[in-house]
């Protein structure tokens, strides 16, 4: 984790039993409101991969667009969007993955990448890491490489961060939430 003075935490809203009873949401829209917020993550983010060797930023729909579409405009990487199934209008690579919520599908277009890119992957959070994984699995199929996932939030205690490295995918966040902090 990155510690600065500023405190990103502040500007992330908790919004309790959101979209289920029992379950913390973790809301980065007051983030996104604050020009200080907004410029101190992508800062963040820029100066720890300025340097770095990837080809491309991949964005988990759709909160992580937010953020992998800024640091690919500011690093001049091309920007893949990884979408919920049924929204990429041409030939798509598909990959079912289970959230804390139940199962969903993650697709690219098929075309979007190929062997020997190597692909820095954003999210705004990282929960259970099954929407990262699902896109470092759809990034594998391509021939292409995964060279690190990123967010804003880790949510340790689902284990999402673990799971990934396991995986043999890096993690890299800006901040963490225990599962009952507000």
């Amino acid at each position: 984790m990155h510690s600065d003075a500023f405190d990103l935490k502040a500007l992330i809203r908790p919004v309790v039993d959101f979209p289920k009873p029992g379950v913390i949401f973790r809301d980065i829209t007051p983030l996104f409101q604050s020009p200080r917020g907004l410029r101190f993550v992508a800062d963040q983010f820029i100066e720890r991969y300025v340097e770095a060797e990837f080809s491309h930023i991949g964005a988990m729909d759709a909160r992580g667009f937010l953020i992998g579409s800024i640091i690919a405009h500011q690093l001049n990487k091309p920007l893949i969007l990884f979408r919920k199934q049924g929204k990429l209008p041409a030939d798509v690579l598909s990959e079912g993955y289970q959230t804390e919520y139940g199962e969903a599908f993650l697709e690219v277009h098929a075309d979007s990448l190929c062997e020997g890119d190597s692909v820095l992957i954003f999210d705004d959070l990282i929960a259970t890491g099954g929407t990262l994984l699902a896109a470092a699995n759809l990034v594998r199929r391509t021939g292409a490489q995964v060279f690190e996932a990123a967010a804003i939030i880790d949510l340790p205690e689902l284990e999402g961060s673990r799971r990934l490295q396991a995986a043999g995918v890096p993690t890299f966040c800006l901040t963490e939430f225990s599962l009952s902090e507000y």
